[in-house]
């Protein structure tokens, strides 16, 4: 009597379990919903709407959050858009669903040179010397970048206002 209530419960968390993991869909299949606004996104993006994309590509993300090509887009348009800091985290947040994807490897890489962290592009552009044997157009690219260096920004000088004395 003592162990029969164990029992049950025991054997209702294992049905529950084996349940729940019998209903989710493996790692390589993106709801095909998130597909269709990836691909209104990257047409919008094509078109120079860089608003329209960004939101049809969080609601990509929102459909299914295993969309690695729509957070790579999403950095993208944020490169595009002079935002480093925000095209790093996105490009985190793909290469953190695919360590090894070479494009997410140099977008990042050219969105830290962009931002000052040069360093930390040379570590990028290590891994993805190791991840491509031979000849990678993604480490020639940011090979280039990083050697370019990144942006010189000037200070804006607001020019002084003289009150006219009469």
């Amino acid at each position: 009597m003592r162990f029969s209530s164990v029992a049950i419960a025991a054997a209702l968390a294992t049905v529950s379990i084996t349940t729940a993991l019998q209903g989710q869909r493996p790692d390589d299949q993106i709801d095909p919903r998130s597909l269709q606004w990836l691909a209104q996104g990257k047409a919008q993006r094509s078109a120079g709407n860089l608003d329209g994309a960004t939101d049809t590509l969080e609601t990509a993300i929102a459909l299914d959050p295993r969309n690695r090509a729509a957070f790579i887009v999403m950095a993208e348009v944020a490169s595009q858009r002079g935002l480093p800091g925000k095209a790093i985290r996105l490009y985190r947040e793909a290469l953190l669903l695919e360590p090894a994807d070479r494009i997410a490897l140099k977008g990042q890489g050219e969105a830290l040179v962009a931002k000052g962290a040069v360093v930390r592009a040379k570590e990028n552009l290590a891994r993805l010397k190791t991840l491509c044997r031979g000849n990678c157009p993604e480490a020639t690219s940011l090979a280039a970048t990083i050697a370019k260096g990144p942006p010189v920004t000037t200070a804006q000088v607001a020019p002084q206002v003289t009150a006219a004395k009469q």
